[in-house]
């Protein structure tokens, strides 16, 4: 087979006109976008650090004190209950990631409406601190703290493993 003739030519040429030239083809393909990256990731991280750090968030629980407390007037049967799973869970929230000011906004804020819902029982997730660094868990400390603060907590433990185990409490809320 030859090569194209004089009226394909012309045919090209008319077909192509007004349109230009692509110049480097590997120019283009060079210019790919990098991969997006979260903007505040590093600004979250400092701050998670900075949380990690502060020693007045760990002064009113000790490491091995866990999350585990009741008030007086929970009797050992409801104690009981809520520590072997047998209290339905109604309601939860999931702290993982926040700093500690964004995590006791939401979690006040969690426990007053699931108390104005009608809730008695409530899963906290906080997490187990695996990149709490050599401080360890810091949410997991301070949610210790602020339940134990919150008047309208009555009694908290741990979850079950298969609820959240040691990255969860399972909250026992008054009613409403």
């Amino acid at each position: 087979m030859t090569g194209p003739t004089d009226s394909d030519k012309k045919l090209f040429r008319d077909a192509v006109r007004g349109t230009r030239r692509i110049k480097d083809r590997k120019v283009q393909h060079s210019r790919t976008r990098p991969k997006p990256v979260a903007r505040f990731a590093r600004a979250d991280a400092i701050n998670v650090l900075a949380d990690s750090l502060d020693p007045d968030c760990m002064a009113e629980v000790a490491a091995d004190d866990g999350i585990q407390f009741r008030r007086n007037g929970v009797r050992d049967k409801t104690f009981r209950q809520l520590k072997r799973g047998q209290l339905r869970i109604q309601d939860e929230i999931d702290l993982h990631g926040m700093t500690s000011d964004k995590a006791y906004d939401s979690l006040k804020d969690f426990i007053g409406s699931s108390r104005a819902k009608g809730c008695r029982c409530v899963r906290v997730i906080h997490g187990k601190g695996h990149r709490s660094g050599h401080r360890g868990p810091v949410l997991k400390r301070q949610v210790a703290v602020w339940l134990r603060r919150f008047d309208d907590v009555l009694a908290c433990c741990p979850a079950r493993p298969m609820d959240g185990g040691d990255g969860a409490a399972v909250v026992l809320l008054r009613k409403a």
